[in-house]
């Protein structure tokens, strides 16, 4: 159940701290005063759709706060997802949103803890269903309608048809192996003749070393220069450490400084550092010396080796440019064309396997579409049953409704297309349910609908956006009774315009704008502003300005105020929807409809638990649509 939403900055919302209660929540207010702002904010926190225009003007950072009361399944839930149990064992949904370049980042936690989206609705199936406007332009769509009955079915039913998708992927991965297969049969001599080819070319190269060619450049230089080396490196050794001509080398001028140093170092220790720098510097002159003379005696003319090299260079220049244009490149595709060449030779890709395969997994997906077709007939009966029941009591006495199901090419989804047909007049043939259907009638089917759910639906609140839309009289009373049956096992929220529904609330609050001075008046916070202080206005264009000056347009801001009402302002608020105006009439007509809603109260039966049976296990989500 839904205890409180705190909102900030968001649309024009400035502040707001709503509680709600059990029961049946309305929440009245004219047309554009901002009720669908409180249930798009309230989606949001969920994890809903949010653009950077649901960021007050002039702010640059909204927060909605959902609290949700737990029970069992959300404690194993937060158990799951490693997330603890705050104090007050409540379950917090926060969602932030900020405004960034005209895009908007967002933020989600429960419990204070970071979710992703993944989880948030996860989440959100367990807490909160939201019916919202429109939504009864869906009931005509077969991918929902389908999706609805599955739902309907329980777990079983859901477990069966993710049989059929495991099938039918399976069955698809089969068919598209075998038509590879047939497509190229034709060309498969010709193909096999290629690669065979290639497959010789490359294996002859014997390509191993992406980098060999590099060191084959490498080799190529040294052996072509191999009499320059020899005499340069024997120049570099006599100018290093021995000098055939009589000049001094290298080392032989350190090792007199070197002397020199030893013999100033009796007289002065501070030249000790650079004794030790010449005596380092001679010893790695001296091994210098040696190296290079060891390079230069290891040097040899190798005409034979330089000719290898260079056929090998040429070699490996050949397949760079047929299957490179790097020799990476053309290891890489020597091993693709031995992948192709075990896949069109393969014993194990023969034509009659892979079609012994793809029958297999046909008849098996034939068989799992079978059985889901069964549970779905089974549970078509059921929901017809219950629809039908529900519906008589809101002004439908001799509707008609059937599941048709009909069969088609196997999906992912069954070998099934589900058909809602509806005659809401005795003598009047079936007929798909968005073909004759008024709009009154969608409404009152979708809510019916909704009550069928509610039976076998773990969610705790529901929330219906104008599902009242359209009707009046006797079918708004019955609307109005079937929310208030609703609200005795789930919690309810409700945004309507219809007096007879917010006459059944338990808990009923008034939407409405006010203008503000932001300049000089802080904008009262929470959901009951008190009436005639500050500065708050109704939004009106015949007001006078405050304080008898005319504010500026940043001063001036119009804000979103939510009001709980009392029994005394229920019979204004109710008059006000049923007639206009507040008058003694439209007060007598606002108390005999909370009389009526207080006795029909009485009347109802005690709540019923939801239903709990190993039939009818607690349902899987269908796909819902929620105002963004």
């Amino acid at each position: 159940m839904l205890i409180s939403l705190q909102i900030e900055n968001f649309a024009l919302v400035d502040r707001l701290d709503l509680e709600l209660g059990a029961g049946l929540n309305v929440l009245t207010g004219e047309t554009g005063a901002g009720k669908s702002i409180i249930l798009d904010a309230l989606d949001a926190a969920l994890g809903g759709k949010a653009t950077s225009r649901a960021i007050r003007t002039g702010t640059e950072r909204a927060v909605i706060e959902a609290t949700f009361d737990l029970d069992p399944g959300l404690i194993a839930w937060l158990a799951e997802q490693q997330i603890e149990l705050v104090d007050d064992m409540v379950l917090v949904c926060s969602r932030e949103l900020t405004a960034n370049r005209g895009n908007v980042r967002s933020r989600s936690r429960v419990n204070g803890v970071l979710v992703n989206k993944q989880q948030m609705e996860s989440l959100r199936d367990r807490l909160l269903e939201i019916t919202a406007q429109g939504q009864t332009m869906q009931l005509g769509q077969p991918n929902l309608q389908l999706e609805w009955l599955d739902a309907f079915g329980g777990a079983e039913l859901v477990e069966q048809r993710e049989g059929v998708t495991d099938s039918y992927v399976a069955t698809q991965q089969a068919l598209k192996l075998l038509e590879k297969r047939r497509q190229f049969e034709q060309q498969r001599l010709q193909q096999l003749d290629l690669f065979e080819y290639q497959a010789k070319e490359l294996n002859a190269a014997t390509l191993s070393d992406p980098d060999e060619l590099n060191h084959l450049e490498q080799e190529r230089q040294r052996l072509s220069h191999s009499v320059e080396l020899q005499q340069q490196s024997y120049q570099v050794y006599q100018a290093l450490y021995q000098n055939d001509s009589g000049a001094e080398a290298c080392a032989d001028l350190l090792g007199k400084a070197e002397n020199f140093l030893s013999d100033m170092i009796r007289y002065d220790t501070q030249l000790q550092p650079i004794l030790d720098m010449v005596s380092e510097a001679l010893a790695q002159v001296q091994e210098a010396g040696r190296e290079i003379n060891a390079y230069g005696e290891s040097l040899e003319t190798d005409p034979e080796r330089l000719q290898e090299v260079e056929e090998r260079i040429i070699q490996l220049k050949q397949i760079c440019k047929k299957y490179g244009p790097t020799l990476a490149e053309a290891i890489a595709h020597s091993q693709q064309v031995q992948r192709e060449l075990e896949e069109l030779s393969g014993s194990g890709q023969s034509l009659e396997i892979l079609e012994k395969n793809y029958q297999d997994r046909l008849i098996e997906l034939n068989d799992t579409c079978a059985k889901l077709t069964q549970q779905r007939q089974v549970t078509a009966q059921e929901l017809e049953t219950l629809l039908i029941k529900e519906l008589k009591p809101l002004a439908m006495d001799k509707v008609q409704f059937k599941v048709d199901i009909t069969a088609c090419t196997p999906t992912a989804t069954g070998a099934d297309r589900i058909t809602f047909l509806f005659s809401p007049n005795p003598g009047e043939p079936l007929q798909p349910l968005t073909d004759i259907a008024s709009g009154g009638e969608m409404s009152r089917f979708l809510l019916a609908l909704k009550a069928c759910f509610s039976l076998v639906d773990s969610v705790g609140t529901m929330v219906f956006d104008e599902i009242d839309v359209g009707v009046s009289g006797r079918v708004a009373q019955a609307i109005a009774e079937k929310l208030h049956q609703l609200s005795r096992r789930h919690q309810v929220m409700c945004v309507t315009h219809q007096p007879i529904v917010a006459a059944m609330a338990d808990h009923h609050f008034r939407v409405g704008k006010e203008v503000i001075d932001s300049a000089n008046n802080s904008a009262n916070n929470g959901a009951t502003p008190k009436r005639g202080r500050g500065k708050a206005k109704r939004a009106s264009s015949e007001e006078e300005p405050i304080n008898g000056s005319t504010p500026t347009s940043d001063e001036v801001r119009t804000v979103v105020r939510v009001t709980p009402l009392d029994e005394k302002q229920r019979r204004e608020e109710l008059a006000q929807l049923a007639g206009g105006k507040s008058d003694q009439e439209a007060i007598a007509f606002a108390e005999s409809l909370l009389a009526q809603a207080a006795q029909t109260r009485l009347q109802s039966m005690p709540p019923k638990p939801p239903l709990d049976s190993p039939s009818k296990p607690t349902r899987t989500k269908a796909s819902r649509s929620t105002s963004d």
